[in-house]
């Protein structure tokens, strides 16, 4: 599944929709999650399903992300063992990536795997306006999470019944206290999330052409 119905009010504009060598963000995130999955649902923003990106199935988003991953696994066949989640604002990610996290399922009592990277710079809180510090963030045992994310299909159910929000479905599941895997996430997976991302991306992408 390809989430890709959200605003993007940093962005200025549907960055799911912006072009990065030559084909559209969201159509990147279809094709890497080809890499494991039999069919690829894409959620899009209501009003823009005249394009299903090279996915199978293009369904309408929530108010929320959470809302939105709903709405995709609604279209997901009942008969599906496994679900991948990953953000079309991560265009760049690698097929290890989606390898990973399937694979890390086949462990007993994994539930979900996610893909993170270390947390390198200094981490402080703030508070106030204008903000000041309010102290530092112990770094260890801290990480960076990515997409894609990998689940048993029946237990990311599950985690969506109630109808929760969360940043991220890694959340809802263990919220039900079901094991959640971490696998080793890509510096270069970036999330476009200001437009200067999108110029990042594609200095990567030249890159590893």
């Amino acid at each position: 599944m390809v989430v890709a119905a959200g605003g993007a009010t940093r962005f200025g504009a549907h960055k799911q929709f912006a072009v990065l060598g030559g084909k559209p963000v969201t159509a990147w995130s279809v094709s890497a999650c080809r890499t494991v999955a039999d069919a690829v649902v894409v959620v899009l923003p209501s009003g823009h399903l005249n394009h299903d990106f090279g996915a199978d199935a293009a369904v309408a988003g929530g108010a929320t992300r959470a809302a939105s991953v709903r709405a995709g696994l609604a279209s997901v066949p009942d008969e599906a063992s496994v679900v991948v989640v990953h953000d079309a604002a991560r265009p760049l990610a690698a097929p290890r990536l989606f390898t990973d996290v399937v694979e890390a399922l086949r462990e007993p009592g994994v539930a979900g795997a996610i893909c993170a990277v270390p947390v390198t710079d200094t981490l402080k809180r703030v508070h106030g306006d204008p903000p000041v510090v309010g102290g530092m963030v112990e770094r260890d045992g801290v990480v960076a999470v990515q997409t894609p994310q990998a689940f048993v299909a029946d237990v990311l159910r599950a985690a969506h019944a109630p109808g929760d929000d969360a940043t991220d479905d890694a959340a809802l599941v263990e919220s039900l206290g079901a094991t959640v895997r971490v696998v080793p996430g890509d510096p270069f997976n970036v999330k476009l999330t200001v437009p200067e991302d999108l110029v990042w991306a594609e200095h990567l992408l030249g890159e590893t052409r």
